[in-house]
């Protein structure tokens, strides 16, 4: 079954749509928890929030009677391209993106200035790359979550009419 990473900034709104997509009763994982991720070091020494490597090849080894959903941005999951059928970048203007985080109460991050400025260096630095290795950029200042949510189980539909083949 198709197996579909959702990766993007903080505040594109990867949480929200993984919501809506548990919401509608599909299999839908935010990997943003210590279940699926741990606090590693980074090459320079830096603290660097990680996914749980043998979880996550558990996760998408498993077989699954529906399409598995995954959301996440970690500097490791560029180890688990080949594991997906797709991966879809969720993106938002620099604006858009700081004012949800500056209205968000279910998540801290991006709220001290030390983190706003991380936030627009990953913007500067990762989103490009998270937009070469994606098969689909999705704005999520354009589209509603439910259009969304919608587009992504269209696209797990359609890898599963594509295997049936």
């Amino acid at each position: 079954m198709a197996s579909i990473l959702i990766t993007g900034m903080s505040g594109s709104g990867k949480s929200t749509l993984i919501g809506e997509l548990a919401a509608r009763g599909l299999r839908a994982i935010d990997t943003d928890s210590d279940e699926w991720s741990e606090w590693s070091e980074d090459e320079e020494g830096s603290p660097d929030w990680v996914w749980r490597e043998n979880q996550m090849r558990a996760l998408l080894d498993r077989q699954r009677a529906g399409p598995l959903f995954v959301c996440g941005c970690k500097t490791n999951q560029g180890r688990f391209y080949d594991h997906f059928d797709h991966v879809v970048l969720l993106s938002a203007p620099l604006p858009v993106l700081l004012q949800r985080i500056a209205q968000r109460t279910g998540n801290p991050y991006g709220k001290s200035p030390e983190e706003r400025a991380l936030i627009l260096e990953h913007v500067a630095v990762v989103e490009p790359l998270l937009r070469a290795s994606a098969d689909i950029e999705l704005d999520s200042s354009v589209y509603s979550v439910d259009e969304l949510a919608d587009r992504l189980v269209a696209l797990g539909s359609q890898e599963q009419a594509h295997r049936r083949l």
